[in-house]
């Protein structure tokens, strides 16, 4: 087996190559493209005398050099398998390794497959093709030893061309060259050799002769080339030639084919298409002859449409009126323009149409006057609803956006017309007010008695509900058309999107039927069928189709026109409306659904009916404020005199109540909040609360100014007041029946388990901020200066007592001869019951308050700062009085027989007489801690004196007589009631030891 350095292909099983043979890899070193070489000959038959045989490698016939391993070039199977030799030599191996070597059977390997012809199938039948390639080739391209011997004689013999043209001069070479320029005439032909002054000599007709043999070898040069070029290029030009041949031969096939085909298609036009084009043009013109059937009755429809409009108009058909109009212009501009015996209508129509606007404004406005002045009781909600919906309908259709102005003026004019006639059927019944003397209105009503005025006042509240339940439910049928109306132009607009979507499909899809239709063309021609008829049937059909279509759309208007006319004359005052509506319905809904009137264009936009329907709301908003503002004059009429500022608290609170009552109810019916009769409420509020305040300010100055400050007995009626604020009910309790049991009153007010000792006045200011939560119930408006009313009012509690008490007013207010402490304990005790509501009372108000209000409660925090201020200063002045009785007694103690001593008698007598007057009053807490603050500053008092005295804890006889007085101060002070388990501690009156 031959091997080489290119690379071979064997069969590989795993697919390495693309072709499924596997290539081995080449040497790195050797290049991608190189030389075809041939085998070397190491085995040359015989050696020649020529240099040239001789080849490079080694050779084991004769040895001309001494040869290495790096002169090798092939390996052994390469040498022993040279296809050049014909057989091998008998000798070649026995020469070298012996006699003993010669040929044996190798037996085959047990390891190596059996390798026959089929395993080269694949690669054989693959490499087949490539092989019928290469020899193709071969042919085509000559030997690469060839092409250099060819190329090596071509470029010799054209270097031996170019150096015969290099002798041919250059001016013939130029493309301007021309014997008639005497310059180049002179150059080729040197004249000058030829003009000696004697006849022809010898050497002139020589140099003549050379001259023209030199021409001549020019001339036989540049032909030589030029045959040469010929040659080299004939083969060419003869292809050329054959080629030009064979062009001409099919050109004429083909002017004889288009002549047959012509002949093909004269026929066919003549036997298959002038019957269906004469039949397409009868149909065409029966097609024109309908149309203009519709001109004319479209035209006499038109003809029609003024009387229709006047019958429409007698009947008050404004909504149908206007669509006839406006389709009989669109008419007019769209399937009749340019009709002379129509010239004037469309301006006739124009001033038609102005003369309905102003008859559906005038008939809207008394529509609005009739509605609004009628009763407010009697009669329904809503008067004559078709016709507001044809007027409300029309206006809009008309762009009179400006309807509801109209009625916002009858509005106004009839919430005073309702004022006056409540006024006037309440004045009618009171006998007492001469309306001849009295002529306005207001003093009238200023005459009044408050239930009379109250009564009044309840009449306009209640009237003013039904206006406004008449006004709400008339603006909802004019707000349910303008949302009609909405709705209606929003599906008309997805209607018009759906239309123009389909018709962008239409024509997407269009290229693809012409595409169709010219493969029907190309297989009649290529098959010579008959199917063509039949495409132009389907087209035919298709413009009838769209014709229809066409005839259709333009005789809607028509259409209309008739049904509107057959309506009008059809309709009669009774059934009218309804027809109108109808036909409002058809006016922006076209037949079918697919054809959009102009009439639409004529409507209102979205935004439009949108800012209508906004001002339908703001009327409603305008109506209640309205009927607010006429409130507040009839309350400010009352008001003038002050008699509002004069009532009781009950009356103002019915006021109150009615007044919050009907701006509840309108509330919730115009869904606003009207301001203006609560803000004239509260002006009155506010005065209200001014004198309610100044009036229980007053009693209660009055109250502790005869106050003698003497515990008073609690009535029964208080103790459940009391009872009633505890269960959380902080109202007044009703008042008690005449034949109700009398229950006798208590000694002490008893609060949540404990008693308290209490004046008078203190259980009247209960019930008095009673009558101030009371009036936060029932006036929640005012809760802010009620608080602060009710704050001023418990400081200036606490402020006066204070002077009267601790400042000892009540001596000149009403002559008390001192202030004791049972004064003070009791002051003390009342003052604890007042800050015991406090917190109570502050919680009552928290709940009437919104939560930006919260910060009015800290006056609340200071009120019950300085009342515990104001308790501590009467505990501390109970304090001073024992403790100038100490510091008097004291200084005049000494230590002396007989024991106990008058001092320690007159203390525990006092120190008696200020438990007597307290126990009862104060709780015990308090009195232990009270006694224990007085014990302290009897034992400072003392140790003072025993220390001026000398007197130390000594164990001396002075000391034990000091015992003996303090036992006998701690006997008596822990015989008290409450004191038995009072720790006096007298151990601290010692001093101690150093």
């Amino acid at each position: 087996m031959a091997s080489s350095h290119g690379s071979s292909q064997v069969p590989c099983p795993s697919g390495r190559g693309r072709d499924g043979m596997y290539r081995k890899d080449r040497e790195p070193s050797s290049p991608h493209y190189r030389h075809v070489r041939s085998l070397p000959d190491v085995c040359p038959k015989e050696p020649t005398g020529a240099a040239r045989g001789l080849r490079d490698g080694p050779s084991v016939v004769a040895e001309h050099e001494r040869w290495t391993v790096y002169s090798s070039k092939v390996n052994l199977p390469a040498a022993l398998n040279d296809p050049r030799l014909a057989k091998r030599e008998s000798d070649f191996f026995t020469k070298s390794w012996g006699l003993d070597f010669a040929e044996t059977e190798v037996m085959p390997s047990f390891y190596l497959p059996n390798i026959t012809r089929e395993h080269f199938g694949p690669y054989l039948q693959e490499m087949a093709q490539r092989e019928r390639i290469h020899e193709r080739c071969k042919t085509i391209c000559p030997n690469k030893d060839d092409v250099d011997a060819v190329s090596s004689v071509t470029t010799t013999n054209h270097e031996k061309s170019r150096a015969e043209l290099e002798q041919v001069p250059k001016i013939f070479m130029k493309p301007d060259f021309a014997l008639e320029d005497p310059a180049t005439f002179n150059a080729v032909l040197p004249w000058s050799h030829f003009n000696s002054a004697g006849g022809k000599s010898s050497r002139d007709m020589a140099s003549s002769r050379l001259l023209q043999e030199k021409l001549s070898h020019y001339l036989d040069v540049v032909e030589v080339s030029i045959a040469r070029q010929i040659s080299l290029r004939s083969e060419a030009f003869f292809h050329a030639m054959s080629s030009q041949h064979e062009l001409q031969d099919r050109l004429r096939e083909t002017q004889q084919a288009v002549a047959i085909l012509r002949g093909r298609t004269a026929a066919m036009d003549r036997i298959m298409c002038q019957g269906p084009l004469k039949a397409i043009r009868t149909a065409l013109t029966r097609n024109n002859c309908v149309k203009l059937h519709n001109k004319l009755k479209l035209m006499a429809a038109v003809h029609q449409t003024q009387p229709t409009v006047q019958l429409l108009l007698s009947t008050s058909e404004f909504v149908g009126a206007l669509e006839l109009i406006a389709t009989t212009k669109e008419v007019l501009q769209q399937e009749l323009q340019g009709i002379h015996s129509f010239r004037h209508l469309g301006s006739q129509l124009c001033e038609l149409e102005k003369l309905i606007d102003k008859m559906m404004v005038e008939d809207f406005s008394m529509y609005a006057r009739s509605d609004l002045s009628r009763s407010l009781k009697d009669e329904p909600q809503v008067l004559e609803k078709e016709r507001l919906e044809s007027l409300v309908f029309g206006l809009l259709r008309q762009r009179k956006l400006d309807f509801l102005d109209i009625y916002n003026e009858e509005m106004i004019l009839s919430v005073k017309c309702i004022v006056t006639q409540c006024v006037v059927e309440s004045v009618s019944h009171i006998e007492e007010i001469d309306t001849e003397v009295i002529t306005k209105l207001a003093d009238q009503m200023r005459l009044m008695t408050f239930p009379q005025w109250f009564d009044l006042l309840k009449n306009i509240f209640e009237s003013f509900l039904f206006f406004l339940q008449r006004i709400k439910a008339t603006l909802s049928v004019i707000r349910n058309v303008v949302l009609e109306l909405l709705d209606s132009n929003q599906k008309n607009r997805l209607l018009e999107q759906t239309v123009a979507g389909s018709g962008a499909q239409g024509q997407s899809a269009a290229p693809g039927s012409q595409l169709l239709q010219g493969e029907a063309e190309l297989a009649y021609l290529t098959h010579e069928g008959l199917f063509i008829s039949d495409a132009l049937n389907e087209a035919q059909q298709q413009q009838m189709v769209a014709a229809a279509g066409g005839q259709e759309q333009s005789s809607t208007a028509g259409s209309r026109l008739q049904q509107s006319r057959g309506e009008a004359g059809g309709s009669d005052s009774a059934s009218g409306t309804t027809e109108s509506s109808s036909s409002r319905e058809q006016g922006y809904q076209a037949a079918g659904g697919a054809t959009i009137t102009t009439s639409e264009d004529m409507m209102p936009t979205e935004l439009e009916l949108g800012r209508v329907a906004n001002n339908i709301q703001e009327l409603l908003y305008t109506a209640s404020d309205i009927s607010h503002d006429r409130c507040v004059k009839v309350l400010m009429a009352r008001a003038k005199d002050g008699s509002l500022e004069r009532l009781s608290s009950a009356e103002f609170v019915c006021l109150s109540q009615a007044v919050e009552g009907f701006a509840k109810d309108t509330e919730e019916l115009c869904c606003r909040r009207s301001v203006s009769l609560k803000g004239a409420l509260q002006s009155q509020a506010n005065r209200f609360i001014h004198r309610f305040h100044e009036e229980r300010k007053t009693k209660l100055s009055l109250l502790l100014d005869n106050e003698r400050w003497k515990q008073a007995e609690v009535p029964a009626e208080f103790q459940d007041l009391v009872n009633s604020i505890a269960d959380g009910r902080i109202t007044l309790p009703e008042r008690k029946q005449p034949g109700q049991e009398e229950r006798k009153p208590g000694e002490f007010l008893v609060v949540d388990g404990q008693k308290y000792a209490v004046v008078g006045t203190v259980l009247l200011l209960i019930r008095i901020f009673l009558e101030y939560c009371q009036c936060v119930n029932d006036i929640p408006s005012i809760t802010t200066d009620m608080l602060t009313r009710l704050s001023d009012l418990l400081k200036h509690f606490n402020s006066r007592s204070c002077q009267l008490v601790l400042g000892a007013g009540a001596l000149q207010v009403v002559g008390l001869k001192t202030i004791t402490t049972k004064n003070l304990a009791l002051a003390s005790r009342c003052l604890q019951l007042v800050v015991h509501y406090i917190p109570i009372i502050r919680a009552h108000f928290e709940t009437k308050l919104q939560p930006k209000q919260y910060s009015v409660l800290r006056h609340f925090d200071h009120i019950t700062k300085d009342y515990n201020d104001h308790i501590s200063e009467i505990s501390a002045k109970l304090v001073a009085i024992m403790d100038s009785l100490f510091e008097k007694v004291l200084s005049k103690y000494e230590v002396k027989a007989p024991m106990p001593s008058v001092c320690f008698r007159n203390i525990c007598k006092q120190m008696a007489k200020m438990h007597e007057a307290i126990y009862e009053l104060l709780p015990e807490e308090q009195a232990q801690m009270l006694f224990l603050r007085i014990n302290a500053s009897f034992k400072l008092h003392l140790k003072r004196q025993l220390a001026r005295l000398g007197v130390v804890n000594d164990g001396g006889p002075q000391q034990g007589l000091v015992v003996v007085d303090v036992a006998f101060y701690t006997e008596n002070v822990q015989v008290l009631r409450t004191l038995e388990r009072l720790d006096l501690n007298m151990a601290e009156i010692w001093e101690q030891k150093r």
